[in-house]
């Protein structure tokens, strides 16, 4: 039975999320260095089945946002409207990035839907603050995962811009660029060939975070099964 959604304010929302806080959780997050400042300890998963009761409502988001608790953060980027969101509005939202999860959430569910995403990945991309860094190529992850209708040469500005990345080693930076390379190397037979091309490049970089990157895309967008994925995703697009 499809549950039916509410309109809620922005403290009916707040005292839910309070009703479900479980501070043992928190510990835990924090070992995997996921949550930021206020953070109550509620699974992505949870938040998710909360977000489908509530009407998608582009204030209450911003004010969820407002709060600075960590999970009404994640619950703003799955309600918001992406029709609504303005650049000055992830401009800001990117500014409050303190985690990784955060930063990821918010372009999986919200930015990467957005018209200001191909630009915002490219600028991102050359931020310092690494959460700030990173959003630019989970942004590009996301687009290479959900926007099934971009052509191929949309994602080839990016390839440089990962190439000339590689150098910086910070833990959860590293990690989104090879996430934003193996994302595009996954769309089909073409971009696996540059992006491999790209991954052995970086392997020649003298740097352990750049042979780190090129190992870990290497691993799977040359493995067996994303191959043969790619071939037999080709057979039926000719039939």
């Amino acid at each position: 039975m499809k549950t039916r959604k509410k309109t809620l304010t922005t403290a009916e929302i707040v005292s839910r999320l309070q009703s479900l806080a479980n501070p043992e959780n928190v510990a835990g997050m924090k070992r995997f260095a996921v949550g930021g400042k206020h953070t109550l300890g509620i699974s992505v998963n949870t938040l998710r089945r909360l977000a489908r009761e509530i009407v998608r409502n582009h204030q209450t988001a911003a004010d969820l946002w407002a709060t600075g608790i960590h999970e009404a953060r994640i619950l703003a980027s799955i309600i918001d409207d992406p029709t609504q969101v303005t650049e000055n509005q992830m401009e800001e939202w990117v500014s409050g990035f303190d985690s990784w999860d955060i930063t990821d959430q918010v372009c999986m569910n919200l930015f990467d839907k957005t018209p200001f995403a191909w630009n915002k990945a490219i600028e991102w991309a050359s931020r310092e603050g690494e959460f700030q860094k990173r959003a630019g190529f989970a942004l590009v992850a996301c687009l290479a995962w959900h926007d099934k209708k971009a052509p191929a040469e949309k994602y080839l500005p990016f390839l440089p811009v990962i190439e000339n990345a590689c150098g910086d080693g910070r833990n959860f930076f590293k990690k989104a660029i090879s996430w934003a390379l193996r994302k595009i190397g996954a769309r089909d037979q073409s971009l696996n060939k540059l992006a491999v091309e790209t991954a052995q490049r970086i392997q020649k970089q003298d740097s352990n975070s750049a042979c780190w990157v090129a190992r870990d895309v290497l691993s799977e967008l040359q493995s067996e099964k994303v191959q043969q994925r790619l071939a037999t995703a080709k057979r039926h697009n000719f039939r």
